[in-house]
């Protein structure tokens, strides 16, 4: 578990799975994805985090805020291929009541911190559709520099979420220019 005053980073707990399939099935929260996701489509993506968690020690974890759950944040490998990989990515998923107040950001700075630091990656990335300027302003916000556009290979080439920017972070930058957490 990883704290600042105002969000936790924490292991996923059983009690998460209804409220995380709330999120996920939110056409608001799910705007800039293919699609809002089913409980049962939910689930198993909880799986895959809990997965990638116990292969490599470190994943996408739950974010807490105010006692409840908030979101997601945190690390792990990319899962196609595309010109940037193999590479670590960054990633997060808010509801709508806990967006628009800093709490991504913050837990964000935390996973950065932990993948610098105890992690010892060298280089961190994030990716999204260009209409997702909120996702992309917070990359910046963070540190990171846009490195470039690619086609999602998980999406056909019509599809209105195909193009994607993706953004770096080198350790060396994160180190010369963060604010201890």
């Amino acid at each position: 578990m990883t704290t600042l005053p105002r969000v936790i980073l924490r292991n996923w707990r059983e009690s998460d799975r209804a409220p995380f399939a709330a999120m996920n099935a939110d056409p608001e929260v799910m705007h800039h994805f293919p699609a809002p996701l089913s409980r049962t489509e939910s689930d198993a993506l909880m799986d895959r985090f809990l997965a990638h968690h116990a292969t490599y020690g470190f994943g996408a974890r739950a974010v807490e805020a105010e006692g409840e759950l908030a979101g997601l944040c945190g690390l792990f490998h990319v899962s196609f291929e595309a010109s940037f990989t193999p590479a670590v990515e960054i990633a997060w998923r808010f509801r709508p009541d806990f967006q628009g107040r800093g709490l991504a950001t913050e837990a964000a700075r935390l996973a950065l911190a932990e993948g610098f630091g105890a992690l010892g990656l060298d280089r961190i990335v994030a990716f999204t559709a260009p209409v997702n300027e909120r996702s992309w302003r917070m990359m910046e916000r963070l540190g990171m520099r846009r490195a470039g556009c690619f086609g999602h290979p998980r999406l056909p080439p019509d599809h209105r979420l195909h193009r994607h920017v993706w953004y770096s972070l080198e350790r060396a930058d994160w180190l010369a220019n963060t604010v201890p957490v």
